[in-house]
This record gives C-alpha cells, sequence and structure tokens, in this order.
C-alpha cells in the first residue's frame, strides 16, 4: 500500500478536485483498490462524490481512535473506489493530536488500512500544522497543487525547507500548477520557472466538478483537463515506483 497526502500551505489552489480526479485515476484507469481520505474539516471531497458522512459517528471520533475508522467507510459509485468522510468536527482534531499518546495515530490508521486498500489519498487542510507534521511522518509521497504564482513558489519553498529541517527532506514532494491559465502572463512567467511540473489548466471541466459532483473523467472524458489528470495520476505512479 501507498499513501499520499494531497496538500497545500495555501487554500483556494484546487487541492480538494486533485485529490478527487487523482482517486479516481487510481481506481478505475489503474484499478487499485483505493481510498479518498477527506480529512479537511469543509467535506469538499466528500461533496464532490455525492456523498455525506454517516449519522451517529463523527470523523473526528474514527479518526482520534475513539471508534473504528472502518465505521465511516462509505462506498462511491466507482469500482474500487472507497471515501472516509469529512465533517465539521475535524475542526478540533488537532488538540486530539497533539496528546503525546497519540502521536503516531495517522500512521496506525494507515497500517490497519494497508490490508484492504492499494492506495490510499488524503485531502488534507491547508497550513503547515500539527495535523500536517503527523502526515507528513506517516505517507510515502506529497502532492503539491500552487497556482502559477511568485507566492505559490514560496510556499513550496517553505515546504521543503520545513521537510528538511525536521524531517530528514521526507517524504519526497510532486509539485504541479493548478488552474493554471495561459492567457495571464504572471502564469506563464511562472510556469516557465518551472516547466517541469505537471499543469492542470484553468477549465470549465474543473469547475463543473461542483455541478455534477463528478471527477472530470466522468464530466467530460475528452477534455484537455482529464488528459492533464490522467497525465498526473501516471506521474504519481512513477514517483511512487522510485520509493
Amino acid at each position: 500500500m501507498k499513501s499520499i497526502a494531497v496538500f497545500s500551505i495555501k487554500g483556494g489552489v484546487g487541492k480538494s478536485a486533485t485529490a478527487v480526479n487523482l482517486a479516481h485515476a487510481a481506481a478505475t484507469t489503474g484499478g487499485r483498490r483505493t481510498l479518498l481520505w477527506d480529512l479537511d474539516s469543509q467535506g469538499a471531497a466528500t461533496y464532490l462524490l455525492k456523498l455525506l458522512p454517516k449519522t451517529g459517528v463523527k470523523a473526528r471520533a474514527a479518526v482520534s481512535g475513539e471508534v473504528p475508522i472502518s465505521e465511516l467507510v462509505l462506498q462511491t459509485e466507482f469500482p474500487n473506489l472507497h471515501v472516509l468522510p469529512a465533517d465539521k468536527s475535524l475542526r478540533r482534531l488537532e488538540g486530539d493530536l497533539a496528546q503525546s499518546d497519540k502521536l503516531k495515530l495517522l500512521r496506525k490508521h494507515l497500517k490497519a488500512l494497508a490490508a484492504d486498500y492499494d492506495r490510499i489519498i488524503i485531502d488534507c487542510p491547508p497550513g503547515l500544522s500539527e495535523l500536517a507534521d503527523r502526515l507528513f511522518r506517516a505517507v510515502d509521497l506529497i502532492v503539491m497543487p500552487s497556482i502559477p504564482s511568485p507566492l505559490s513558489s514560496r510556499a513550496a519553498d517553505q515546504l521543503r525547507v520545513e521537510l528538511q529541517r525536521s524531517h530528514e527532506g521526507k517524504p519526497p514532494i510532486l509539485p504541479l500548477w493548478s488552474m493554471a491559465d495561459g492567457r495571464r502572463k504572471l502564469h506563464r512567467d511562472s510556469i516557465a520557472l518551472h516547466p517541469d511540473w505537471p499543469i492542470i489548466p484553468y477549465a470549465s471541466a474543473v469547475e463543473s466538478m461542483a455541478v455534477h459532483q463528478a471527477p472530470v473523467a466522468v464530466v467530460q472524458p475528452r477534455s484537455p483537463a482529464a488528459r492533464a489528470f490522467a497525465g498526473l495520476w501516471a506521474a504519481v505512479e512513477a514517483e511512487l515506483r522510485k520509493n
């Protein structure tokens, strides 16, 4: 089993869309038994797959180890793809994980889920936080969406510095340009600084995910955005094979 954190220091960079489309590609194109773990209290990834959390079981209680985490898992309409949904209770998860006896809780959850899944893709809340630190220690790869701008490049550098300072440079990062608009000079100039990063275009196909509550490959399977996400999934798999 390999685990991937879709993470950004900044919010509003297309993180949840990236996580959903990667999970769908892993499950359908790749045939991997895939779990999309929504750890962002906004629950965008859960919503984009037409799901609602189960009543009576809070995500925070499961992640904190108070109830079996398997009780939250939901089946999607796609083969091989399950979701661990988010709800508002995750807003208080930071305090739970700060307790010394729960330092390795996320890693324990991933190990417990390893028998049932080949890929676990985690939609993380933004920001360098206690939760982010625990995730960095537990996952095999960070996929980092960035909008083409100097501030996004700065955020990517901040993440690398943090990983080098606190985690010996691990796990590896796969950065990508998200919501890239070739009509904007700032975007073109930023992309030119890192032309090797995968590019997800700014496109109506991605925006329409929220309307149809489905991945781009379902909404507009022949669109440039669908091809871009397929290429990103291939890049993720290639990166995982290196480690």
